[in-house]
């Protein structure tokens, strides 16, 4: 067995067990020492898995989340209201994205979880030190949001279709 096919077969290994696996467990287990078993877990972790090390052994970190995109417009006034419905609901809005009829897509990272990032982003635009990306499509814009599971996103996309701010697509 490669480094790598122990690696993947770790992360399988701890993904599947109930509970805890020890450095101890996993070396003997693939017949290598702690140590190795310690590179192994930096290495597993470089390559983006949450390992958590805990005093009984090794557990996989697995949040779980939902995501949506939004299609949704609405005039400058009703962006905080916007943000702060998604966000009270428990939501983040990850990312805000306009479909430009020239330059295509254009996307910007907002990761805003909180009225407190709400706020900050508002002081930015009233400021004047930044123009909401929807200004350039006559206030359409999507939204890519995420949550803890499914239902937030529904009673979001509820309440953005309450607010008036959704637009319905046909599928």
């Amino acid at each position: 067995m490669t480094g790598s096919d122990r690696r993947a077969d770790m992360v399988r290994q701890i993904r599947q067990s109930g509970v805890p696996l020890s450095g101890t467990k996993l070396a003997s287990m693939y017949h290598v020492s702690r140590q190795v078993i310690v590179q192994d877990i930096a290495l597993i972790r470089a390559a983006g898995y949450d390992i958590i090390s805990t005093n009984r052994g090794y557990i996989l970190n697995t949040v779980k989340s939902a995501s949506r995109v939004y299609k949704v417009q609405h005039t400058d006034d009703q962006i905080e209201d916007e943000l702060c419905m998604i966000v009270d609901f428990g939501g983040i809005v990850k990312k805000v994205m306009v479909n430009h009829r020239v330059y295509g897509q254009i996307e910007a990272e907002m990761n805003i979880d909180s009225r407190r990032k709400v706020s900050e982003f508002m002081e930015d635009i009233r400021n004047g030190k930044s123009s909401p990306l929807k200004n350039i499509t006559s206030n359409y814009h999507y939204h890519t949001v995420s949550a803890d599971r499914e239902e937030t996103l529904d009673l979001i996309e509820d309440m953005l279709r309450k607010k008036g701010y959704l637009v319905e697509t046909e599928q």
